[in-house]
């Protein structure tokens, strides 16, 4: 027998038992079009974020932080310094360097006024990916241009809704810094309050007692430290900057690389560095304890929390990461984070597999049942072939076939119907991230793999399926089926 005549055949069988041949390949149609269903909502999830990390970069993206515990005495003198900056960008592999210099801000528009935060960046930072989707505008043309970016979040703040209208405004950018004349100036103010009522406390037959004299002493310190530091931290001036809107950049910035809702040139940055010490006390605290704070801050004092590395994408990380460590910085690598959601994504697709797999399974059973009843409504048709010259493999290959057929059929027609549902489903989803305000995104995906797996797993099913039933039509004695009939 050729392949067309096992074809034709076993398409007439199935043909003349039309009702239990549907049912059984309805079976395989539902397990296939749930197996494609959840698949490709595990597919889609996986491409969603490989999709999000290469718009933005973040394959070639690295953060340096200093060590966690800077109690320690070995990593008490381990700080990100601008000569750190300037070691790591050295590195082979090292394109880009550019520090998390944050700051709070006040932003003045004609009728508004808000507090948010700043961060200052390159013009070369604002070549890079993460930086390249502009909602509108552009992006300033060098560091000290007296330009600023801001970010959808920024929008949001000031109640605005179209970004080109952003686009050529003035904003007043204004930081409070602490001022050290302030600070000194405090002390002397401090130490005049309730002088009479410390005077009256005095005992003046103990000032010969050397302890009692140096009480006093370090409580009229304390005093003199509390003014200081009232006026280090309350009594701060202002530095403003009038700079204009140049663009919008699109996008929610809580992700990975937390951009603050405006971007200033790096020189704007430097300025309001250099005015003094803002925002973060454990700085100023640092700055006291090594005596720097009573410098104007500089560029070589000034420390970051952490740094962002954009790598060459030809050069391995490894090295990079192991080097810095080495040093007593840790780092956290966006190309070793998406390796490992991808090594989770293989364990989960397994998982979905499963289930799927199980649907198919039960499937199976269906054409088991079938292709054993067709056994016993053909043992004379099995007979007249035996005795007409066909052997065992023949009859065998002609039930693979069959259950073969079902398989394949059923497959196509739930690869169909499983990507009607997921179509549905994600039409579903992307209303309601529209209503809820969430950026809409495909959650399902459907490569050619997927479907080929599909194919090839129903296949393989079907006939793992036939096979019990294909050996026992094959070993049919033919006299016993004629004479049977």
């Amino acid at each position: 027998m050729t392949f067309r005549d096992y074809i034709s055949v076993s398409t007439g069988n199935l043909w003349r038992m039309k009702l239990r041949a549907t049912l059984t390949v309805a079976g395989v149609v539902i397990a296939i079009a749930a197996f494609i269903a959840i698949m490709s909502y595990g597919v889609g999830l996986q491409q969603n974020i490989t999709e999000q990390y290469e718009n933005l970069g973040l394959v070639n993206t690295m953060m340096v932080y200093p060590p966690r515990d800077q109690q320690k005495v070995d990593t008490a003198n381990i700080v990100i310094n601008q000569e750190m900056v300037d070691s790591i960008t050295a590195l082979p592999g090292v394109r880009l360097v550019y520090p998390f210099n944050e700051f709070n801000v006040t932003i003045t528009t004609a009728d508004t006024s808000i507090t948010t935060k700043a961060q200052a960046l390159s013009v070369t930072a604002l070549q890079t990916k993460a930086f390249s989707d502009l909602a509108a505008g552009e992006t300033f043309g060098n560091d000290s241009a007296k330009y600023i970016l801001a970010t959808e979040a920024l929008l949001h703040d000031l109640a605005i809704e179209s970004a080109d209208s952003l686009i050529g405004d003035t904003l007043i950018v204004s930081i409070d810094v602490a001022s050290l004349d302030s600070a000194i100036a405090r002390v002397p103010q401090t130490m005049l309050e309730n002088i009479h009522d410390r005077a009256a406390n005095i005992r003046m037959d103990s000032l010969r007692n050397r302890d009692y004299l140096m009480h006093l002493v370090h409580a009229e310190l304390k005093v003199a430290m509390t003014g200081f530091m009232d006026g280090l931290m309350n009594a701060r001036k202002t530095v403003s900057d009038t700079l204009v809107v140049s663009g919008v950049l699109r996008g929610r910035f809580g992700g990975p690389l937390r951009l603050k809702p405006i971007i200033i040139p790096i020189a704007t940055g430097r300025n309001f560095a250099s005015a003094g010490y803002s925002g973060d006390p454990v700085n100023m605290l640092g700055a006291m304890y090594d005596g720097s704070i009573f410098e104007a801050p500089s560029d070589s004092s000034r420390t970051f929390p952490k740094l962002t590395l954009e790598l060459d994408p030809h050069h391995a990380y490894e090295p990079i990461r192991d080097t810095i460590e080495a040093l007593g910085f840790r780092t956290f690598s966006f190309a070793e984070q998406l390796k490992e959601i991808r090594r989770f994504f293989i364990y989960f697709d397994l998982g979905l597999a499963v289930v799927g797999m199980i649907a198919l399974v039960t499937a199976a059973l269906g054409i088991v049942n079938t292709m054993v009843m067709s056994i016993v409504e053909r043992t004379r048709e099995i007979g007249v072939l035996k005795s007409l010259g066909a052997g065992e493999r023949d009859i065998r290959i002609l039930f693979l076939v069959e259950s073969g057929l079902i398989g394949i059929i059923g497959a196509i027609i739930g690869i169909i119907g499983g990507w009607m549902i997921s179509r549905v489903a994600s039409i579903i989803a992307r209303t309601i991230m529209e209503r809820e305000g969430i950026p809409p995104m495909e959650l399902f995906a459907l490569p050619l793999w997927l479907i080929a797996t599909a194919l090839g797993f129903a296949l393989a099913v079907s006939l793992i399926a036939g096979y019990y039933p294909a050996s026992r039509a094959a070993r049919i004695d033919p006299v016993n089926a004629l004479r049977g009939e």
